[in-house]
């Protein structure tokens, strides 16, 4: 049974979005703004500037360093802004904030993450002198961070159609119920269906001689209905359709994910679906999926 709904109260940053100057990081704003406009909360832009550790003793050469990381910095958040504003629906634009932090980059969005709803940052972004691959960032996000995290993959820059479902993984341990609220305010405030799947084989071994696959397959489908039973309740205007899945969950997860616009995971349980992208099947999702991912660590 499930507690109260996902807290929607302003915070400090709202949804918080980790930009960099890539491709990468101006959509992930992009599907920010509109998950801010969804929420009614602000968007923030942030840039976080690695320091140069210059080894030269000429004052005037590190101000000069420091001058030109801070006018990047500033196109980059322009960009950035410019970006959120051109992706606009119906015309309703969130509140903007943008920020420049001269910090590691890792540890500056873990601890903002603590003012934030929600953390969203691309699948990988820059390389390059004062700055981590985002790729790097974002695992550390999943593992650390103090809210959800949205890893933004698209389809060469597009972000997927509006219409399709929000996909939920769901295993046989309690730790997925902060995953479960937010995928169902997320079906909710999308006006979509909610794709709940529950894959009771996380191996995908075939049959064993001996084995009661229908009696196991009740058996999971009745966990399936135990866990949304009191979520269903909370968010009535949510059509749920139920999967019980013998199959491997990043495999389920990447074909399914083809007519999808969001997946949903929490961030460690029993095994399959809540510990796939800290587990062996990370690289496999990571790789192959091309919606939005969010990311949800027990609270």
């Amino acid at each position: 049974m499930s507690g109260s709904r996902t807290p929607n109260t302003p915070t400090r940053y709202g949804i918080l979005v980790g930009v960099d100057g890539s491709q990468q990081s101006y959509t992930a704003a992009r599907w920010a703004a509109e998950e801010a406009r969804l929420f009614g909360l602000p968007v923030t832009l942030m840039d976080v500037v690695t320091p140069t550790a210059a080894t030269w003793s000429r004052v005037p050469l590190e101000q000069t360093i420091a001058e030109c990381e801070r006018e990047n910095a500033e196109d980059i958040l322009a960009s950035a802004r410019d970006t959120v504003a051109a992706c606009t629906i119906r015309g309703e634009i969130p509140e903007v904030r943008t920020e420049v932090a001269h910090a590691p980059a890792l540890k500056t969005l873990i601890d903002a993450s603590k003012d934030a709803r929600m953390v969203v940052v691309g699948d990988r972004g820059l390389s390059g002198v004062g700055r981590l691959l985002m790729g790097s960032v974002s695992t550390g996000l999943i593992h650390h961070a103090h809210c959800p995290v949205t890893v933004v993959h698209s389809r060469h820059g597009r972000l997927p159609d509006a219409d399709g479902p929000v996909l939920l993984g769901i295993d046989g341990s309690p730790a997925p119920e902060a995953a479960t609220a937010v995928a169902f305010e997320e079906a909710e405030r999308r006006g979509v269906d909610l794709v709940a799947v529950h894959a009771w084989c996380d191996v995908g071994l075939l049959p064993l001689t001996g084995v009661d696959w229908r009696s196991r397959e009740q058996e999971a489908g009745e966990l399936l209905a135990e866990r949304l039973a009191g979520w269903q309740e909370q968010f009535p205007g949510v059509a749920v359709r139920r999967r019980v899945e013998f199959d491997k969950p990043a495999r389920w997860l990447i074909d399914e994910s083809r007519t999808a616009q969001l997946i949903v995971v929490g961030s460690h349980g029993r095994g399959g679906f809540a510990g796939m992208l800290l587990g062996s099947v990370s690289s496999a999702v990571a790789q192959s999926v091309e919606i939005p991912v969010i990311v949800v660590r027990p609270t």
